[in-house]
């Protein structure tokens, strides 16, 4: 079933979604088989998204979040759906993107895939999309719910030292580019331990990676006090902040 963004229906279950109410939206999808699993015109030609993308949209936290994705996907609502507006990405790339822990859960109840690809961050996981974001909550709940750690960044940026040990040692080794990127991810993570072993294994304190022109001083700092230790360790060390765009 295909919508048009201006579809009184799409408008109907949009509406239902967004507001939690459940009995609302169970005699919208029971009064139209395939709605569920609707595709539902984007915002770019071509595109589209499905009710579950509603549901997990930015900025997340609609009223009961999980009960809606529950009948969702008992009306037959596909948890592992692409969303063609954004390079394939899934409903839990999308609450992975929100830190909406209780909505990621419910989609990983429903059997949703932990570990697939599409991400807007790299085309990568879930958890490319938690870490890349800074959304911490779900980050560390994917990892709990069994999503590998597999790159130097996502331990680095989760303070998991001996995953990170493990991947440092690992052959090939990673490559310079690879150490100073998870350095700043570990800046990002306010992760102060990772950072030092990275830091003396030679990774380039003033490092910007390719999706973010903000020094790791700055994405530091970026967040909330509490991580004014990690600041000053790294101005002592010489971080200095991005160049200013000329």
């Amino acid at each position: 079933m295909w919508l048009s963004q201006d579809d009184p229906l799409a408008d109907a279950v949009g509406a239902a979604i967004r507001a939690g109410d459940v009995a609302a939206l169970r005699e919208l999808l029971a009064d139209t088989p395939g709605l569920a699993s609707a595709r539902i015109a984007g915002r770019q030609p071509g595109g589209f998204r499905t009710p579950l993308h509603v549901a997990t949209d930015w900025p997340g936290f609609f009223p009961n979040g999980r009960a809606v994705v529950a009948l969702l996907v008992e009306f037959g609502g596909d948890p592992d759906a692409g969303c063609e507006e954004s390079g394939g990405e899934t409903p839990l790339h999308w609450a992975a993107s929100n830190d909406d822990v209780e909505v990621l859960d419910a989609l990983l109840d429903a059997g949703a895939d932990i570990e697939v690809s599409g991400a807007s961050i790299g085309g990568g996981t879930p958890l490319d999309d938690a870490i890349g974001y800074g959304q911490w909550q779900v980050a560390r709940r994917l990892v709990e719910r069994g999503a590998r750690v597999d790159r130097l960044w996502h331990a680095a940026a989760l303070g998991m030292t001996a995953r990170m040990e493990e991947l440092l040692a690992a052959t090939p080794p990673p490559t310079a580019e690879e150490i100073s990127d998870a350095f700043w991810q570990a800046c990002h993570g306010g992760q102060r331990r990772t950072a030092e072993l990275l830091l003396a294994r030679g990774a380039s304190i003033d490092f910007t990676p390719w999706h973010n022109d903000t020094s790791a001083v700055e994405i530091a700092a970026n967040a909330d006090g509490r991580r004014e230790p990690l600041v000053q360790w790294l101005r002592k060390q010489g971080a200095r902040a991005s160049a200013p765009a000329s």
